[in-house]
């Protein structure tokens, strides 16, 4: 009876060891995402979560995943704005770069030459073959017009909610 028992209970702290280490992880990758009480866009907010913080998986619900920060915070957050890859690194630096202050308090490592490209506009080498190809100043200040707009935040989700698109789409079929 005592070998028995023995046992169960060494089998019991095998499954939870298992348990333990199938703990899936993921890091937050997208800015404004937050933990929501349900698995829905529209449910309450349980907490705000920076990109870079590292949450571990309780739960899948197809698009959405219920997920523990390291404070213990619990909720559910859109499967696309999180990754299963760490980030690289820290920012470094405190001249704010291309997406301001607010990507100092992320861990994420934005690659300088990457995001200076993204916002300067076409390379030398792509202006001098425009200017060879005898591309129109009204399609080039289109172009500059473009790179220059900004899209808020708020603006953003607008366009998502609108659109149904992401964390907004409409579920089918009962699938979180």
């Amino acid at each position: 009876m005592k070998i028995t028992r023995r046992i169960v209970v060494l089998l019991a702290l095998l499954l939870m060891a298992t348990a333990a280490m199938a703990e899936e992880k993921r890091w937050v990758s997208s800015e404004g995402t937050t933990l929501k009480s349900e698995a829905s866009a529209t449910s309450d907010t349980v907490v705000d979560v920076v990109v870079g913080t590292e949450v571990t998986v309780v739960e899948s619900g197809g698009r959405w995943l219920k997920v523990r920060t390291a404070a213990g915070k619990e909720g559910w957050v859109y499967a696309g704005r999180v990754s299963d890859a760490a980030p690289a690194g820290e920012v470094s630096g405190s001249d704010g770069g291309l997406f301001g202050d607010s990507m100092q308090k992320s861990q994420i490592n934005t690659a300088k030459a990457d995001s200076a490209r993204s916002i300067r506009g076409l390379s030398p080498e792509t202006a001098q073959y425009a200017k060879n190809r005898g591309t129109p100043e009204v399609i080039k200040k289109s172009l500059d017009g473009v790179l220059q707009r900004k899209v808020t935040a708020k603006e953003l989700k607008a366009f998502l909610q609108e659109g149904k698109i992401g964390e907004y789409a409409q579920v089918q079929g009962g699938k979180k």
